[in-house]
């Protein structure tokens, strides 16, 4: 057996692995581990608009969404991996939602596993984003990824960043000098728009400024709160993995704090690491993101009950989307992106990290002389635009 072909397996053995204990191990963190429970809304008793009118339609890459919601790209490269994938492409045709693919990793090493990839066929309408890591981006070179977007006739491609998980791995990577000049050379090279996704802990200010200095179009902060890949990493291999990755499992910046440190650099936000629900995503809307992304959940729902557990799922993610935007009075995404939310102490503590440290996107109101009802120490950021609300007609 060539050492290609070894490689390979050890791709696909990995990626299965993977997937295999998403299903059945805890792989998360605690839900508080996001800090998304730290962003409150202000109620609107007076809602004054019609819940079935709201629009929860969003641009993103060119094309319409119905929902701001993007499944995030999870798996690839192994034979389970084009069952699960084509059940996520043809959800996304039928909601409208974005879809991105697992690493084309694989596919970059052996093109005859590029069948998994390929799924414009299912998703003829919707937002398809490749995906490949920073060190293969580096390696592979601008021309290589560009050949991996045009095969799966993709509408963007996501550099993922995760050298908390490649440093667990005793198989991992270990070199990560030049990505951030390889990230910037495919900006420019690429015809399409440049996403870069952590993989679950986070962006911090300075990596969120450098990524907005070179062009990239959107800043997908996966923070800290859902699926570990430490913590995935700890229940396989050898021994010395999988203490380092238990050590690690908790690694990194929370989901709603890492929003806060990629508001306002330039860069579009997606909203992810730790999402469950609608509630979330629209905390992460609130928060400045255009729209929410989710892996686990979509996994799970289609591993219990296929095709209508992925409805059901999309289904109630939009009740929830509703329900936030008429109690707060949002016509639209655009509305709820300006409501008023209040941040709870600690994630004010980390936003406290951020250099620019007063928010340029977020307005303190004097809590006490304007809203008599909060007490002294709480603080209401309206994140942009005027309080309160206008009204609808």
């Amino acid at each position: 057996m060539t050492s290609q072909k070894v490689r390979h397996m050890g791709i696909e053995d990995r990626k299965r692995d993977h997937v295999a204990l998403c299903l059945e191990r805890q792989v998360e963190g605690a839900a508080v581990e996001a800090l998304l429970d730290e962003v409150q809304f202000l109620h609107e008793a007076l809602p004054e608009i019609d819940r079935n009118a709201i629009d929860l339609g969003q641009s993103f890459l060119g094309r319409r969404l119905t929902l701001p919601l993007l499944i995030s790209g999870m798996t690839g490269g192994h034979p389970r991996a084009v069952e699960i994938n084509q059940a996520l492409a043809e959800l996304a045709q039928r909601r409208g939602i974005a879809l991105g693919v697992g690493s084309q990793r694989a596919m970059l090493e052996d093109p005859e596993r590029s069948h998994g990839y390929r799924l414009r066929r299912f998703a003829p309408d919707a937002a398809l984003v490749a995906n490949l890591g920073a060190v293969q981006v580096r390696d592979a070179g601008a021309k290589a990824v560009g050949e991996l977007v045009e095969a799966i006739d993709a509408d963007a491609f996501c550099v993922h960043l995760n050298p908390a998980q490649e440093i667990v791995q005793d198989e991992g990577d270990r070199d990560f000098r030049g990505c951030l000049d390889a990230i910037a050379s495919i900006v420019e090279a690429l015809p399409v728009p440049v996403i870069v996704k952590e993989t679950g802990c986070g962006l911090s200010p300075t990596v969120a400024e450098q990524l907005a200095q070179i062009g990239v179009a959107y800043l997908d902060v996966a923070g800290r709160g859902g699926t570990s890949w430490t913590r995935v990493e700890s229940y396989r291999g050898p021994e010395s993995q999988r203490d380092l990755g238990s050590r690690l499992a908790e690694w990194g910046i929370p989901t709603a704090a890492s929003l806060l440190f990629a508001r306002d650099r330039g860069p579009r936000i997606i909203a992810s690491g730790g999402m469950r629900t609608g509630l979330d995503v629209a905390r992460g809307i609130a928060l400045g993101a255009d729209l929410g992304g989710m892996a686990l959940p979509f996994l799970r729902a289609f591993e219990s009950e296929g095709s209508d557990g992925l409805d059901a799922l999309v289904s109630e993610i939009e009740r929830d989307l509703r329900a936030v935007c008429l109690l707060t009075a949002s016509k639209d995404l655009a509305a709820l992106r300006r409501t008023p939310v209040h941040l709870g102490p600690e994630l004010r503590s980390w936003q406290a990290l951020d250099p620019r440290h007063r928010h340029p996107g977020f307005v303190e109101l004097d809590a006490p002389a304007q809203h008599p009802s909060i007490t002294r120490g709480d603080v209401l950021l309206a994140c942009g635009g005027d309080y309160p609300p206008t009204p609808t007609t």
